[in-house]
């Protein structure tokens, strides 16, 4: 029997290319976002970069595609991607459209999590089209980032008009887009943050920690256990919630204190914050008995010291 008649994916190269592509900003996005264009068959054709990193990365990511200054980026591409950092954005693109580097009908993409696409109004004024496309990721600057783009989440904030070319690019870049409304961006982003960025000082602070109880591989220990909650975490939300501040263990929770106080000082006020916020989730939420509640909420307001 005859094998079913399949039609072969194109490649890429072979696909005419739509836009030509620049970077201005080779930081970790930029230059990943770039290639994942290119393999959606646009044409990097620029970047700028100032440090040996940001060169070594854009090398890493565009081989081939010419370092140039932000201007000329702006000269040679029909979309252009801004990933710079969010303090810098503002001043970025009033300092392009100052000295005329930006183009009536121009793509402008910025990637900054805390701003939509208010703050690429000048350019709107001067004829650009503007798109806020942030990637929810951390990035390593390495070619990995590129296959970590499937499936994810990007938040797209853009003029109605805009909507669905900015959806249509992340879909390109293997991503989903998730519509953010403007007065929403800098709450998105601190819940990104809040998570993400906290997430990493935690499991640091655990990995330490564990090295000074004697442990030798605090990474693989913690591995399958972080696994675990962050995927009950994610599934049931405060109901995944468990240990001695959930249970109102007041007195384990006490030696923790006392332990961190000895040694790891730097780490009390971070474990107590934490310790009651949980409390308060699983009090709200019935999972710690009010009788229990009492004497754990008296450690924490005590800072242990009782």
């Amino acid at each position: 029997m005859n094998p079913p008649h399949q039609t072969p994916s194109p490649d890429p190269a072979d696909r005419p290319a739509r836009l030509t592509v620049g970077v201005v900003g080779a930081g970790r996005v930029g230059p990943a976002l770039a290639a994942a264009l290119a393999l959606a068959g646009h044409r990097p054709v620029a970047v700028s970069g100032i440090s040996d990193a940001s060169r070594r990365r854009a090398a890493a990511l565009l081989p081939d595609v010419p370092l140039m200054p932000p201007a000329q980026v702006m000269a040679h591409a029909d979309l252009v991607l801004l990933t710079v950092p969010d303090d810098a954005l503002p001043g970025l693109v009033e300092g392009l459209v100052e000295t005329g580097a930006v183009r009536p009908g121009q793509l402008l993409v910025h990637t900054s999590g805390r701003y939509g696409a208010q703050v690429l109004d000048p350019a709107l004024r001067a004829g650009a089209l503007p798109l806020a496309l942030h990637p929810a990721m951390t990035f390593t600057g390495t070619p990995v980032d590129v296959q970590r783009l499937a499936g994810c989440s990007f938040g797209v904030t853009a003029p109605e008009e805009l909507r669905l070319a900015a959806e249509a690019l992340v879909i390109e870049m293997g991503g989903e887009p998730e519509w953010i409304a403007e007065e929403a961006r800098p709450l998105y982003h601190a819940a990104l943050a809040l998570g993400a960025n906290h997430l990493v000082t935690l499991v640091a602070q655990s990995m330490e920690l564990l090295s000074t109880a004697g442990v030798e591989a605090p990474d693989r220990m913690l591995g399958p256990l972080l696994g675990a909650a962050l995927d009950n975490s994610l599934r049931s939300g405060d109901a995944a919630l468990t240990g001695p501040v959930a249970r109102g263990d007041a007195g384990t929770v006490a030696a923790h204190i006392e332990q961190l106080r000895a040694h790891a000082p730097a780490t009390v006020a971070g474990y107590l914050a934490m310790a009651r916020a949980t409390a308060d989730r699983a009090l709200a939420h019935g999972l710690l008995k009010p009788e229990l509640a009492e004497d754990l909420l008296d450690v924490l307001a005590e800072g242990g010291r009782r």
